[in-house]
């Protein structure tokens, strides 16, 4: 799909398998990576399931005070933790199976309501304090979250997405007996608005009663474009009426509470800053006022019983911890679980990490309990989440942490599975081990995974990574580096944009690199204008370029220009390099039968302002390479590049990063040396398999000489993943396959090769089957080409029509359009994209004149 064509999340992955076959003429695809909780079918799902739904964390994540203010119920590291308020011992409440999330105590102190997360569905549970018993209280198979108990204790709010796949918030009768029918009290109208991150129909989130039981205060979206909504007044008793408190633009955060004398409105917001704190406004909808303030995010914030202090979340500490403010003094207090006490037995396994050599080495460590269905990690550590599975071989998504050469993990007494992955250059590991009461030790020596020598020595980078995007940690460079060397990555480049208004990142940009260790950090910047594409800009030598969005609709910046040409051009002026950035979700075929397309893409290649494309990352590998070889046909030298776009602060993401990471064949890794790698495209880029090539002995992104005949070829492969094939690829078309090893892990390849016409030739590799140790849709690698005479095939002719039909549709969109500022902007925009459209224009009267001429 182009941006503003959001494919439903349960169809994103076949979609993507579907492409992979009709391009590489793969049969037989069996296996897919299934999104999580795809019931929900809201677009952009890294942003809902990330930022709203409840998440595997070590530090708490939700809490709620006592009856009587003296303890705490909150959730952490999947359980329910129970801790007085002025003490150090923590008891746990419940132990799975399943994660157990948002805690509400009972007005009467005998029950607490809370989110179970169970398998690949999270449902409402009630526990019984007296007596520990857990019983279920909802069988939607939804995501089913944020319960509230009314005042009264006689019904339940929640949040589901049962039915139309949005979040609507929901009221039932809760008895002894359990839960009531459930009735809906707001969400799920469907809006003219076009709102491209959240959808047409509206949702609601967050309810909280008002201590009269008469309303619930809750965050919609209705007849709102941006945001997850406004602060609402809605009856209970009376749905239809409903009062705006406070319009704001919030982000799944907001969540409102109501303070116990039913005047004031406690909620956290990101209102003219860049991070979460804690305001306050009133019921009637007074002007709000900030409550806290801070360069780090307070959010799931709850009054104590007699509105004199307030419980919430920080991660001021990067991990999330609990703390309690006293409003008199504004004296914030850590609640810390210094003591805890289990509610099953447990073991402790400690892990040591090394390399071939014995030398302590950092990686990502995932441990698994099947007697509980839970993960688990060290309690120090960051929680992550993939954000996918494979159906066929897991219940629920897998989690992970990073283990820095020793750590130790509290688990349940008995058989855990434990798995170590070190990026794409070292051998994964996978145990299963039997953990007693007795600390259990276990040593792991990761070995390498290797191209042969001949081929050079890289550097991999990620070009597209987010290091504070909103999430639930507070992530520091020095934190995204110790990241980056457990997954033997040597390179990122932290991509500066907005989340909506704000630009989280914004105070990290500085035209020079940080290094750490053996990891060096670049600031650069996402242009975030989904009509036209994103792009990103590295090594700018001045400034951010501001504002780098266009075309949001409804807003003073709904005309789409300046265009991707401009931007472009501004950074090229700081020495800046750009390129395109997940670009293509489908194959773009049929242009002809096509109704819309805007993505600039192929203007912007011939108007010379594209230095690299992002051909393996947050999109489809395949379809992105068969538009990459079309430009390639056509003699534009555009190098792959390569990002996992992980919003590195989420505890779930796609990631880790870098899954999605380029290969730079250089000898240090200085950033004029970088930069020239990129520029040049030497090198490849990858999710899975490592690939070397020569052409007469030179590599990719370099040119050989060539008056007709054969090349000689080398190539090797070698994976961590079990591969389908390795191809080489001359023109588009493949031209030998690779004999792959028994076990799919590596292949080899010297000889002479015929070639019938000059041009370009390549190596790829893959799988079109998703494989447990990739998060990825599936294996992929390409290098980049490595040009052969004069680099421009006969008979491209058809390639340069294919981009022509292409900007043919981007003109009749802009023609289609009324909200430019002025006709100026309109024409100069028209005059751009018409300017690109001759180039290819050119370039098929050319190559009709070439066939013509090697004909005779």
């Amino acid at each position: 799909m182009m941006p503003g064509e959001t494919a439903p999340a349960s169809t994103a992955a076949v979609v993507v398998a579907l492409a992979f076959l009709a391009v590489v003429g793969i049969s037989d695809a069996q296996t897919y990576r299934e999104p999580v909780l795809q019931q929900v079918t809201m677009p952009h799902a890294y942003y809902w399931r990330g930022l709203y739904l409840p998440q595997l964390t070590s530090g708490p994540s939700a809490a709620v005070f006592s009856p009587d203010g003296s303890e705490v119920i909150y959730s952490m590291q999947g359980s329910l933790w129970r801790q007085a308020i002025n003490s150090a011992d923590a008891r746990e409440l419940t132990a799975g199976p399943g994660y157990d999330y948002q805690p509400d105590w009972s007005p009467d102190g005998k029950f607490v309501v809370f989110a179970r997360h169970l398998g690949d569905a999270i449902e409402l549970h009630r526990l019984a304090l007296d007596s520990g018993r857990i019983e279920r209280l909802t069988q939607f198979g939804a995501a089913t979250v944020e319960p509230r108990i009314s005042p009264d204790g006689r019904s339940l709010a929640f949040v589901s997405s049962k039915g139309s796949g949005y979040f609507s918030v929901y009221v039932a009768d809760l008895s002894g007996a359990g839960l009531g029918e459930e009735r809906a009290v707001i969400g799920g109208e469907r809006s003219a608005r076009s709102r491209y991150y959240y959808g047409p129909i509206d949702h609601a989130i967050s309810p909280a009663w008002t201590p009269d039981g008469q309303h619930l205060i809750v965050v919609s979206n209705h007849d709102v474009s941006w945001g997850t909504g406004d602060i609402w007044s809605v009856r209970v008793s009376e749905p239809s009426e409903r009062r705006l408190l406070h319009a704001e633009e919030t982000n799944w955060e907001a969540r409102p509470d109501v303070a116990p004398d039913g005047s004031r409105i406690l909620y956290s917001s990101y209102h003219g800053r860049q991070r979460h704190q804690l305001w306050l406004t009133t019921v009637d909808g007074a002007p709000p006022l900030p409550l806290t303030f801070g360069d780090f995010d307070r959010r799931n914030a709850r009054w104590s019983p007699r509105g004199t202090g307030v419980l919430y979340i920080s991660n001021e500490g990067t991990n999330p911890s609990l703390w309690v403010r006293e409003f008199t003094s504004a004296r914030s207090t850590e609640i810390r679980p210094v003591n805890r006490s289990y509610a099953r037995s447990m073991g402790r396994l400690d892990i040591d990490l090394s390399d071939d050599q014995g030398k302590p080495i950092s990686a990502r460590v995932s441990v698994f309990a099947p007697s509980d269905q839970r993960h688990y990690a060290s309690d120090d550590a960051l929680v992550r989440a993939d954000d996918s599975f494979l159906t066929k071989e897991q219940d629920h998504e897998a989690h992970y942490f990073r283990c820095d050469g020793k750590c130790s993990v509290s688990v349940p007494a008995g058989r855990v599975e434990l798995k170590v992955h070190r990026g794409l250059t070292w051998t994964p590991i996978r145990r299963e081990l039997e953990v007693g009461a007795s600390p259990r030790a276990e040593s792991i020596t990761l070995k390498p995974v290797r191209l042969p020598a001949e081929f050079g020595r890289f550097v991999s980078a990620d070009m597209h990574v987010h290091m504070n995007y909103g999430g639930q940690y507070r992530m520091s460079q020095e934190e995204l580096a110790r990241d980056a060397a457990a997954e033997d990555l040597g390179v990122i480049y932290n991509l500066i944009v907005n989340k909506e208004q704000r630009v989280p990142d914004i105070g990290e940009f500085s035209p020079s690199p940080k290094r750490f260790g053996d990891v060096i950090i670049f600031q650069g910047q996402e242009t975030h204008t989904s009509y036209w594409g994103h792009m990103a800009l590295l090594h700018l030598s001045n400034g951010l370029l501001m504002p780098h969005f266009t075309s949001y609709q409804h807003t003073a910046l709904a005309s789409p220009f300046p265009h991707n040409g401009i931007f472009a051009q501004l950074a090229r002026e700081q020495g800046a390099l750009v390129g395109y950035v997940h670009p293509f979700d489908g194959s773009i075929t049929n242009l002809k039968e096509r109704r819309r397309l805007t993505h600039t893409l192929p203007v912007d290649v011939a108007l010379g302002n594209v230095d690299y494309l992002e051909v393996v990352s947050f999109a489809n590998h395949v379809a992105t390479a068969g538009v990459w070889h079309r430009l390639l046909n056509l003699g534009f030298r555009i190098p792959a590049g390569a990002g996992t776009d992980a919003m590195a602060n989420y505890s779930s993401l796609r990631g880790p990063v870098g899954i999605n990471r380029a290969f730079l064949r250089i000898d240090g890794n200085d950033a004029d040396e970088i930069k020239a790698a990129v520029r040049s495209g030497h090198g490849f880029v990858s999710n899975a398999p490592l690939l070397g090539l020569t052409v007469n002995g030179v590599g990719p992104g370099g040119e050989i000489a060539w008056s007709g005949g054969t090349v000689h070829v080398k190539a090797a492969v070698r994976s961590v993943a079990p591969l389908e094939y390795a191809q080489l690829v001359h023109n588009g078309n493949v031209m030998a396959q690779l004999e792959l090893s028994k076990d799919g892990l590596s292949a080899d390849f010297s000889g002479d090769v015929a070639l019938p016409e000059s041009g370009w030739i390549l190596l790829r590799a893959g799988n079109s089957s998703a494989q447990v140790n990739i998060q990825d849709f599936h294996p992929y690698g390409t290098t980049n080409p490595v040009w052969v005479g004069h680099g421009t095939r006969l008979g491209s002719t058809d390639d340069a029509v294919y981009f022509m039909d292409w900007i043919d549709l981007i003109i009749d969109d802009v023609l289609k359009r009324d909200d430019f500022n002025t006709e100026t902007e309109r024409e100069m925009t028209l005059d751009y994209l018409r300017d690109g459209r001759k180039v290819f224009a050119e370039l098929a009267r050319a190559s009709d004149r070439s066939r013509v001429s090697g004909a005779n």
